[in-house]
């Protein structure tokens, strides 16, 4: 950490910026180092979230997401334990402030939801002097497929002292504001035995309140 604090502020945003290009998934780091976090120390895991909800934040990705209400939400999961845990059989919702439950969507769910907000958007309300104007076309199905393949949560297992991370993708079209109050549920992750661990319910205010900590 010492050696990047005195790396010039320029190459650090170079960096960034190749990084991002490169389509990479970021760094896995414990999910205790998140802000939106629940541990249960008795069952020795932990889970984070991180939604990637800013134009800076999803330029890893290949689509532009966020345009087509589609939500990319990072799940990290720690095991402090000495067992394997497993998500074979897990369910992980998006739970809104509503308590609608909205399940992570597939490829061809994404293209539906870009398809239909590109026709929506190539309306022409009357009277209207212009066509709307988009900056940037919807994405294929081809680069769709390419972000599921490359940044798509896929680990069924934890090891003992891992974490593994990953994306969901959820459609939030029709939430004006669909991190505030909403948060991710997780249920049915199994110890090594098959016992079911008690569900994680991470509220994404927790990540609303650190980003706006960081701003003022």
């Amino acid at each position: 950490m010492r050696i990047f604090a005195v790396v010039p502020p320029l190459i650090l945003g170079l960096a960034a910026i190749g990084f991002a290009a490169e389509h990479n998934p970021p760094p896995v780091q414990p999910a205790t180092s998140f802000p939106a976090v629940e541990s249960h120390p008795d069952e020795h895991v932990a889970i984070a979230v991180e939604p990637y909800d800013t134009k800076e934040k999803e330029s890893i990705f290949r689509v532009d997401y966020i345009d087509h209400d589609v939500m990319p939400v990072r799940l990290i999961v720690t095991n402090l334990g000495d067992k394997p845990i497993s998500l074979r059989d897990a369910r992980i919702l998006f739970e809104t402030a509503n308590g609608d439950r909205i399940q992570a969507a597939e490829p061809e769910d994404v293209e539906r939801l870009m398809t239909r907000r590109e026709r929506q958007g190539s309306k022409i309300p009357l009277p209207a002097p212009l066509p709307p104007i988009h900056t940037k076309p919807k994405g294929s199905m081809s680069e769709i497929e390419q972000d599921f393949n490359t940044f798509e949560y896929s680990a069924l297992a934890v090891e003992p002292h891992t974490t593994r991370a990953g994306f969901l993708f959820y459609d939030v079209s029709g939430l004006s504001h669909p991190l505030a109050g909403a948060r991710l549920y997780v249920r049915s992750i199994r110890d090594s035995e098959g016992n079911e661990l008690f569900y994680f319910e991470v509220p994404f205010d927790k990540y609303l309140q650190s980003k706006s900590g960081q701003m003022n």
